[in-house]
């Protein structure tokens, strides 16, 4: 059974070349983790975002996404860490946290092993609805909309101080979910780019594709451009990324 939402054995091929770490966001990532030397990254899929300066543990239940990793992953789940209480510097889970079936408590199981900063890249549900694909295949983000697990519940759980950051997406993203291609519709147009994007699983095929055709004759038209074709040379999008950082709360509410 998959460890989360979304079949990753069944889905998950392409991702290495299709979901990689790009700098810009890499950035903003890394800077999150401070001066942590000792790094846990849950739910790290094929590695994106694992910084190479540091000392990291990856946990990734799924087989076919440990296989496109470049180092080793301990199996394991976000619920339950197999790591004692304040074992690492820091902990960070990228795109992932939106998946998991109890979220809760892999919130507190990611507060209970850092010492430090917790640090989490994903996405605002509201904020998705904001994006030119709602005008074609609106169900894709109502999908990703009812698994957006809410920023306020996720800073709430995780305590402390916490920080949310918009993170701004570069116009060449080379990490391809689906607000990644906004100066680029066509390549959404695209089965193997849209087979690195959970998002489509959850919207009936039939669905997905009338929605993808009415993107297909807005592009041949001008009709997309007429409207949004500004983004094509546009460095940098403001769209549904974000970045929280919880700082260590204070030692007595650390592991209730």
């Amino acid at each position: 059974m998959p460890a989360g939402d979304f079949d990753y054995e069944a889905g998950g091929a392409g991702y290495s070349s299709l979901r990689r770490t790009d700098p810009r966001i890499e950035r903003f990532v890394h800077a999150a983790l401070g001066d942590a030397r000792t790094v846990l990254n849950v739910g790290a899929g094929a590695g994106s975002y694992e910084p190479r300066d540091r000392y990291v543990v990856a946990v990734e239940p799924s087989a076919a996404m440990r296989a496109q990793r470049a180092t080793p992953a301990v199996i394991g789940v976000a619920e339950q860490l197999p790591f004692d209480d304040d074992s690492f510097d820091a902990a960070m889970a990228t795109v992932t946290i939106h998946q998991w079936p109890d979220l809760e408590r892999g919130l507190r199981e990611l507060r209970r092993v850092a010492r430090g900063p917790v640090v989490i890249l994903t996405f605002d549900g509201p904020s998705m609805h904001d994006f030119w694909l709602e005008d074609y295949v609106p169900e894709v983000f109502a999908s990703e909309h009812a698994r957006d697990p809410g920023l306020d519940r996720v800073a709430a759980v995780l305590g402390g101080e916490v920080s949310v950051t918009k993170v701004p997406i570069p116009i060449d993203c080379v990490d391809g979910f689906v607000e990644a291609y906004y100066a680029r519709p066509e390549a959404l147009l695209d089965p193997a780019v849209r087979r690195a994007q959970s998002a489509w699983s959850f919207v009936e095929p039939a669905v997905a594709e009338r929605g993808l055709e009415r993107l297909r004759a807005a592009l041949e038209s001008g009709e997309w451009d007429a409207r949004h074709g500004h983004l094509r040379t546009q460095p940098a999008y403001i769209g549904a990324l974000r970045l929280l950082v919880s700082q260590s709360p204070p030692d007595a509410a650390r592991h209730l």
